[in-house]
């Protein structure tokens, strides 16, 4: 007669997995985080959009975006979503102050 494994098993396999996963948080350099998070706070001030215009050999043509982050709708501070972001990505404080 052969045993099988309790559902628990699976469980803690699966819970071992995400804990491995989370380990894995994408690491950058400050520099790299710098530019990121900076931007990241920037979008935290005021939404951002781009309006595009041309004519080319199939006409005229228009485009427009315009970026609204959840930070921005909350009304978050830039200075706490800069500190946060940095952390994130690189484990310790902001090695530069954000400039807005």
């Amino acid at each position: 007669m052969t045993r099988r494994a309790a559902p628990v098993t699976g469980f803690i396999a699966l819970g071992a997995a995400l804990i491995a996963l989370a380990g894995c948080a994408q690491s950058l350099s400050p520099e790299q985080a710098y530019e990121r998070c900076s931007e990241r706070a920037r979008l935290a001030v005021a939404p951002r959009g781009s309006i595009g215009l041309g004519v080319g050999s199939g006409g005229p043509s228009a485009s427009l975006g315009v970026t609204i982050t959840s930070d921005f709708i909350q009304g978050r501070d830039p200075y706490l979503v800069y500190d946060t972001c940095f952390r994130e990505f690189t484990g310790s404080g902001p090695t530069r102050p954000l400039i807005l």
